[in-house]
């Protein structure tokens, strides 16, 4: 079983793009075992030269990554690039080497025209640290806050399977990896 680590880059309560990952790992294929990051708030500022494994919430991030075969991002925009949360979660593997070689993709969830800055910057990152992108695991499934449920999961189906697919293109991706 393929074990992906869904990170979201919002902090907000109520969030498309927390929801967006709660439903992808609702409606996981059976061969995918999908698990939300949760400690994005607990991060601490990133500072350069420190040891991260001196900080329990970035501890705690370093053994979520070790322990997933692949990584699914889903994050807002925020004036035009990453939020600083999320760039500060990537900026604490840049030099320990958490994503390098490490299968990603992401979900952007923002309406068409939104999200490009964001998407941009995480490419730039995650080629910096080494990251494989599986570009066609990476899929744009616009959510409106009025999709979600009160369950906190996106009741529209074609989100669903389409999502269920992002899955399933990353579980392919790490099963040609063991092929080869």
């Amino acid at each position: 079983m393929n074990r992906i680590l869904l990170i979201s880059g919002s902090t907000r309560d109520g969030s498309t793009n927390t929801a967006a990952l709660r439903t992808v790992a609702a409606f996981a294929p059976a061969d995918v075992r999908a698990d939300l990051y949760d400690g994005l708030r607990e991060l601490p500022a990133f500072v350069p030269g420190e040891d991260p494994d001196d900080y329990p919430a970035v501890a705690a991030l370093r053994a979520e990554l070790a322990a997933a075969d692949a990584v699914l991002f889903c994050t807002p925009e925020y004036a035009g690039t990453l939020p600083g949360s999320m760039k500060n979660l990537l900026d604490w593997t840049v030099g320990t080497g958490d994503l390098y070689g490490k299968p990603i993709a992401w979900l952007t969830v923002a309406v068409p025209g939104r999200g490009e800055g964001a998407v941009a910057t995480l490419s730039t990152v995650l080629g910096y640290v080494g990251a494989e992108v599986v570009e066609r695991a990476c899929a744009r499934l616009p959510v409106l806050g009025a999709e979600v449920d009160a369950d906190g999961l996106v009741g529209d189906p074609e989100f669903r399977a389409r999502a269920s697919a992002v899955l399933a293109a990353l579980s392919d991706h790490l099963a040609a990896r063991l092929e080869a």
